[in-house]
């Protein structure tokens, strides 16, 4: 029986999500499988990877050949890599103790790398939260500026109106006076006459 390291689709339409498992590769793709050792979820960012480390490493040392999305996803977590220095321990050429060390040392720059593609991801959403606010404080300026200047003419239209306004009230008290003074003239010009 040939055995596969395959993934298995759940999840809804457009949502999905995958377990990891052992499975006769004439079974169907969400059919029966022989054992589940993780799962894989894309939908997270980055994404989820769940293997169970030595169940991988069994099924791999007992033949059972993976998918090729499975193998990436089996080197991400070191599985392939054992693998390999597991083969290079049976056949004499380094001993277990390097083959750790050497197993260790990837696990630390792979952690370090994480980390370092963690922080360029906080930078960048530092970044362009900087970026928006400076957006944001230009266009409140331009508000503020254009309600400013809708104020001034408000304003300048107010005042040119109380001019308009006690200019036409100064005419009206002129015409009274002027009124008065040229109706005693006539009185004065009518007895003459």
């Amino acid at each position: 029986m040939a055995t596969k390291i395959r993934l298995q689709r759940h999840g809804r339409k457009g949502y999905a999500y995958y377990h990891i498992v052992i499975a006769d590769e004439r079974a169907p793709r969400d059919g029966r499988f022989i054992a589940r050792i993780g799962s894989y979820n894309p939908n997270t960012n980055p994404a989820t990877v769940n293997v169970d480390f030595e169940a991988a490493l069994k099924w791999l040392n007992c033949g059972a050949q993976p998918t090729d999305t499975v193998r990436n996803l089996l080197s991400g977590e070191g599985v392939m890599l054992m693998k390999h220095l597991q083969g290079g321990v049976a056949k004499g050429a380094f001993s277990q103790e390097e083959a750790d060390k050497k197993f260790q040392a990837w696990k630390d720059e792979k952690a370090k790398k994480q980390e370092k593609a963690v922080e360029k991801v906080k930078a960048a959403a530092v970044a362009s939260a900087k970026e928006r606010l400076e957006a944001e404080k230009e266009v409140n300026k331009a508000k503020a500026a254009a309600v400013a200047k809708k104020l001034a003419d408000k304003l300048a239209a107010e005042e040119e109106a109380a001019k308009a306004a006690a200019a036409e009230a100064a005419a009206q008290q002129e015409a009274p006076a002027e009124a008065a003074a040229e109706a005693p003239a006539e009185e004065a010009a009518a007895p003459e006459a």
